[in-house]
């Protein structure tokens, strides 16, 4: 085997947990897979996979080297790619916030998958910041306003956000009429990621962005748990529409403050600026792009 295929047969192992399987999948003899990583772990001097009687696991050297082995190939396969005029196939590796791709992509999927058949979707839910090139991920799917960073971000869409709070919060400390009204009222803590501090509540009035901090007796850092905490009525609350429209049409949320609504969010992909876009990268964020325009239009 020259290089690339043992990187090949690596990956393979690695994704698949097992040297049978991966044996299987590329068509070789058991042996020659024990073989080839025994000589690829003397050439690098490391050792880069653990074996159980169960399956087989990277080291974290061997977690690097994979890593580095899926940013080659990929590299190499992109750049044949361009010249012979393929469709985008291998795999797509994308981190996304879960709430977001659920609404907006998901139900599409099939769809996109049927455009490019040769394609593989890996999602990974979260919402932390982290450094793509060293985890192995093409692109990210992001909402709310971003860090300053090296990465290239392209906005899919604003999001028109509301803040509202459910029925038996507002029977035991009533409605506020004003953002003045908000004293002795309490607020869900959405706690970052990132720096572990809570957002205040945020609203845009006639002369500017007013934000508020009010007493958060739970806080929680996913926008699921965020939803589910307000529900349950422990305070005020302030999310995308589309999040909340079904509670608020089914009167298990209420709008509250209209007239001073927190400001849009936007949602964007990230991608690194000092690696080429990649055919896959292109058509998934043309697509998602596309997807976010046509749920977000106004309905006749």
């Amino acid at each position: 085997m020259d290089r690339f295929d043992t990187m090949r047969l690596f990956a393979r192992i690695v994704e698949r947990k097992s040297f049978t399987r991966a044996a299987e999948d590329i068509g070789i003899p058991r042996a020659t897979v024990s073989r080839t990583i025994a000589e690829l772990e003397e050439r690098l001097g490391v050792r880069l996979l653990q074996r159980t009687t169960r399956n087989v696991s990277p080291t974290l050297d061997g977690e690097a080297y994979y890593r580095r082995c899926l940013s080659i190939l990929d590299d190499i396969e992109d750049a044949e790619g361009a010249f012979s005029g393929a469709r985008p196939k291998g795999m797509l590796r994308i981190e996304v916030q879960g709430t977001l791709v659920r609404h907006f992509l998901l139900p599409a999927l099939p769809n996109f998958l049927e455009l490019y058949p040769e394609l593989e979707i890996s999602l990974s839910e979260g919402e932390r910041w982290i450094d793509l090139v060293r985890e192995g991920v093409d692109c990210v799917l992001r909402y709310g306003a971003l860090p300053d960073s090296d990465m290239v971000a392209r906005r899919m869409a604003m999001l028109e956000r509301l803040t509202c709070a459910a029925p038996a919060y507002l029977d035991k400390y009533g409605t506020p009429a004003t953002i003045d009204a908000l004293d002795g009222h309490r607020m869900i803590g959405l706690r970052s990621l990132t720096t572990g501090n809570l957002r205040p509540l945020e609203f845009e009035t006639s002369t500017g962005l007013r934000s508020t901090m009010l007493p958060a007796p739970v806080s929680v850092t996913g926008t699921e748990s965020y939803l589910a905490v307000a529900r349950l009525g422990f305070g005020i609350f302030q999310v995308p529409r589309f999040h909340a429209e079904a509670h608020l049409q089914a009167g298990r949320l209420i709008e509250l403050l209209p007239d001073t609504p927190p400001p849009s969010a936007p949602v964007s992909i990230l991608y690194p600026r000092n690696r080429q876009l990649s055919p896959r990268v292109r058509v998934f964020i043309d697509w998602a792009a596309t997807q976010f325009t046509r749920s977000l239009e106004p309905r006749a």
